[in-house]
């Protein structure tokens, strides 16, 4: 292909991000048949959702930090394959707990070498096509589709296992990979823009992003906005099938991954416009706002299932925009403040410490459900779905002052 515009650059990589993300969530999407099947407690549960993220702790800091050295476009390749691979492999090969965990993990390396270096093939690409132009707005649109996917992938998981089998949704989660690979191979430009600024230091010399405030406040804040996030998504469903089961003979209206999706779609406007907030009052103050009111949410919302299921699922999606309100920001705040020709680097601590938050997240609420439960191990109440919510809450509120305890350098 020639060379395209910014904005189809942009929306090329979009949807090849949408596309990528099929994987990524077709296991909560159906994690409540899965404890049944498999007779999984919480915890285990937790460590199912929680080691998706842990295999992308392992990779992400070799493989984005690569993308100052060598070709972004050769890793993003990479990373997609072994996502379509861990569909596959979820889908002919696992039986049980381990089995899971292997696949699962293999997913999160996978998604090490799409997601972010995506990202920095997007940046590099429009450093080339328009040097000066402000890229806040196109990350934040990169961001939001992970968001897009996500919700996406609910209703397809959910709705592929309810008309044929799990292993039907972790086939078709296979291909969604495949089809953002054949975005990249074809509807890319053929010239590679390649690193501008090639740091002499090793890939994996993270001592420049470390030494840099301004960068590792937003990555702070990163890290607890993922916990809360992905502890929101790997049990969002759980949750809303919960609730559903404490008020027999009211309708659902649609079915609990559906009302998922829904809650979940809501991340793309909530993101940018969070972004349009920033730049109309300034990242830090919309960060504030926005993650501290979500923080009030989630001190309610898991004390509040036994409302009338139709409350719950409006609660439910008012709480995931406040959740992905400050995604965007947080990205394009890392992306501005990294040392100039550290961009892929600067990426790869903003993943590796963010995605700690991912890891932990799913884990320790799936702990706290657990253990707040009366009921023993495997057994869920309105109370233990409330104090895990409400920690998740407590921990996002720490994100504005780790900004504002290390951003006072470079205020914007």
């Amino acid at each position: 292909m020639g060379k395209p515009s910014p904005v189809q650059l942009i929306v090329m990589l979009c949807i090849a991000e949408i596309f990528s993300m099929l994987g990524a969530v077709t296991f909560p999407a159906l994690l409540p048949a899965f404890i049944d099947s498999w007779q999984l407690t919480n915890t285990d549960a937790g460590w199912l959702n929680g080691i998706y993220y842990g295999g992308y702790l392992l990779a992400v800091p070799v493989l984005v930090s690569m993308t100052d050295h060598k070709s972004p476009l050769k890793i993003y390749l990479f990373g997609l394959l072994l996502t379509s691979l861990s569909g596959l492999g979820f889908a002919y090969a696992v039986d049980g707990f381990w089995s899971a965990m292997i696949f699962r993990t293999l997913g999160g390396i996978g998604l090490a070498g799409s997601y972010m270096p995506g990202l920095k093939l997007l940046t590099d690409h429009l450093d080339r096509l328009r040097p000066d132009a402000d890229r806040s707005r196109a990350v934040a649109f990169y961001t939001s589709s992970f968001g897009i996917g996500t919700a996406l992938f609910y209703f397809v998981a959910g709705e592929t296992a309810a008309i044929w089998d799990w292993q039907t949704a972790f086939v078709i989660a296979a291909a969604g990979p495949l089809i953002a690979i054949a975005i990249a191979h074809f509807l890319l430009p053929e010239e590679d823009p390649g690193p501008r600024i090639v740091p002499d230091t090793h890939p994996l010399d993270f001592r420049p992003v470390l030494a840099c405030k301004p960068a590792m406040a937003y990555v702070l804040a990163y890290a607890v906005h993922n916990f809360e996030l992905f502890a929101y998504r790997s049990w969002l469903v759980a949750f809303l099938v919960y609730s559903a089961s404490t008020q027999a003979g009211q309708s659902l209206l649609i079915s609990a991954t559906s009302w998922a999706a829904i809650a979940n779609i809501f991340a793309l406007p909530a993101s940018v416009l969070g972004n349009e907030l920033a730049k109309r009052i300034g990242r830090h103050k919309a960060i504030t706002l926005i993650m501290w009111t979500s923080t009030a949410f989630a001190c309610f919302i898991g004390f509040a299932a036994e409302l009338p299921f139709i409350v719950v699922a409006l609660l439910v999606v008012l709480y995931g925009i406040t959740i992905a309100g400050e995604s965007s920001s947080l990205t394009a705040g890392v992306v501005g403040a990294a040392p100039a020709g550290f961009r892929g680097a600067t990426m790869a601590v903003h993943s590796c410490i963010g995605f700690m938050g991912s890891f932990a997240g799913p884990l320790i609420f799936g702990i706290t459900l657990d253990f707040g439960s009366p009921t023993g191990l495997g057994g869920t109440t309105t109370a233990s779905w409330g104090w895990a919510f409400a920690l998740s809450g407590l921990v996002v509120g720490l994100g504005p002052v780790f900004i504002a305890l290390l951003g006072r350098s470079r205020r914007e």
